[in-house]
């Protein structure tokens, strides 16, 4: 990953071996493209001169799009003769997260969040490069938290890939006046801890199934929790099976590799009864098949991504510990790989799940609630605070809210809070309901639930959510289905590379954070 620091010196960035600028389109569409720069002027720098060469050479600054020219075009004055200065641009959020009519600030591209895209996406433009010095906005706590965190997962390459990777930019420098300030090296330090949550989720997401499955990725997290002084539980399949986990037994039973149900906890050393205890649930299918309910198989290469959910509560958990935050954090990886082998699960099967509800199942490819129906019962047992979970769970969610935004739903106002902290943390999150006429779909003339609705597939997103509800209680509960955002089967953008993404690691960090803020103003 690149590495990165801070400077307030004007001077120093001439010494970079590429300056990276930011530009935003200018306000009349023949117009040129408007600098985006800190306090001060750099020395040597005239940026209306500089707009109108950009618009000469014909970059119109929109999203993502990049320009590289000699440095001394722009600086003529005191740049190294070799390097360059590589302009990005916003593209038109950055207008319109001032625009109240639109939905763009309310989808987490705020101002400082476009920073953040800008950040990561010049730092992949500058793969192989050595250094590179970001003269961007970042003079305010929020902007510069943006650059940081977006400059260093924009760095990220997976490391497992069989192709050599172009070595990520190899140090980054950020100009700031809060450079050497106790805010800035805050912000420093927290940017490095996310970025090493979203790294971990991606790099476990990105593994091949048949390197990553349910034993091995519960070995994954025994060594994390080794590493962090977490407390790891790991249950076997005859642990899972004495303790009457149907769920996640009855989806495991079709594959040779048995399932597993992990607890990872983060404790301060100083909990009493007081501190806030979140609980964190993660759907980790290693591999989907859709089990003896087939899926076509166009749509399998990417399920090995089904246990997005997992990594991403995993890497919060470890996120938690590094920052000593003041608040208990459970995390609980229901893990299991979903195959149609002789001993699979059938429709019209009826499992009992831990808290001895029975569930019939009429979809073999409904497994991810199931095996988290398991999980968020079991988490139940512990009288947390709050529950979360995470889960690439239905296609439902890709066809109402598309590939990059996570639709939230549960208790109300939990629900509403989630996605505060989305757009806070730059992630695009949408609030759902859970109707409750919905409910009906789920019942069966055999069991207390169905796992999947019977001839109809409208609302499906909604109806899985009223599912994974039935398993909570009265305890304040989100769930945020991020089957489209935690996989990226596409073309590179901002700072999302191809492969998994982790979405939401940032969110529910910030989510735990805030209660954290809460539990100090009570």
């Amino acid at each position: 990953m690149t590495v990165i620091a801070l400077t307030s010196d004007q001077n120093s960035v001439l010494s970079a071996e590429v300056i990276v600028l930011g530009a935003a389109p200018a306000d009349e569409s023949k117009g040129a493209p408007t600098l985006l720069l800190p306090a001060g002027s750099l020395p040597g720098l005239d940026s209306a001169a500089a707009g109108t060469l950009l618009q000469r050479l014909g970059f119109r600054a929109d999203t993502d799009e990049v320009l590289r020219v000699p440095a001394t075009s722009v600086l003529p004055a005191g740049a190294r003769e070799d390097a360059s200065v590589l302009v990005v641009g916003t593209g038109a959020d950055w207008g319109r997260a001032q625009d109240p009519r639109r939905d763009v600030a309310a989808l987490g591209s705020t101002r400082e969040q476009v920073l953040r895209r800008l950040a990561g996406r010049a730092v992949r433009a500058l793969a192989g490069c050595q250094d590179a010095c970001l003269v961007l906005p970042a003079d305010a706590a929020p902007a510069l938290n943006a650059v940081l965190e977006g400059t260093l997962i924009g760095g990220y390459t997976w490391a497992g890939s069989s192709k050599a990777p172009t070595a990520p930019l190899g140090s980054a420098t950020v100009l700031s006046s809060l450079a050497g300030t106790a805010s800035g090296d805050g912000a420093l330090r927290h940017a490095q801890v996310v970025a090493d949550a979203v790294a971990l989720t991606r790099d476990l997401v990105n593994e091949p199934p048949n390197r990553l499955n349910p034993v091995t990725f519960a070995q994954r997290a025994a060594q994390i929790g080794q590493a962090e002084a977490l407390q790891v539980l790991i249950r076997d399949e005859a642990q899972l099976a004495a303790e009457g986990f149907g769920g996640i037994v009855g989806v495991g039973q079709g594959s040779p590799t048995p399932p597993r149900l992990v607890r990872v906890a983060w404790e301060p050393v100083d909990a009493d009864a007081g501190t806030p205890h979140v609980a964190l649930i993660g759907k980790g299918i290693t591999f989907d098949s859709g089990g003896l309910s087939l899926k076509p198989p166009a749509s399998m290469p990417e399920m090995k991504s089904d246990m997005a959910g997992a990594a991403t509560v995993l890497a919060v958990v470890r996120a938690a510990a590094q920052l000593i935050l003041p608040v208990k954090v459970t995390a609980w990886l229901a893990l299991a790989e979903n195959m149609p082998g002789s001993s699979a699960q059938r429709p019209s099967d009826i499992v009992t799940m831990v808290n001895g509800t029975t569930v019939e199942i009429t979809n073999t490819d409904a497994e991810g609630r199931l095996v988290m129906a398991d999980a968020l019962a079991q988490a139940m047992t512990e009288s947390p605070s709050m529950v979360l979970d995470v889960a690439t769970l239905t296609g439902a969610q890709l066809v109402a809210l598309g590939e990059r935004v996570t639709g939230v739903m549960g208790t109300p106002s939990l629900r509403d809070r989630v996605v505060a902290c989305a757009q806070a943390a730059g992630e695009a999150a949408w609030p759902m309901p859970l109707p409750e006429h919905l409910r009906s779909k789920l019942d069966s003339p055999y069991a207390d639930l169905r796992n999947s609705a019977v001839g109809s597939r409208w609302g499906g997103m909604l109806v899985a959510g009223l599912f994974l509800r039935e398993f909570v209680g009265e305890t304040d509960w989100a769930h945020l289905d991020v089957a489209g955002p935690a996989f990226n089967d596409g073309s590179a953008w901002g700072m999302t590379t191809t492969g998994g993404t982790g979405a939401g690691v940032a969110t529910l960090l910030g989510l735990l954070e805030d209660c954290c803020d809460s539990g100090r103003q009570s």
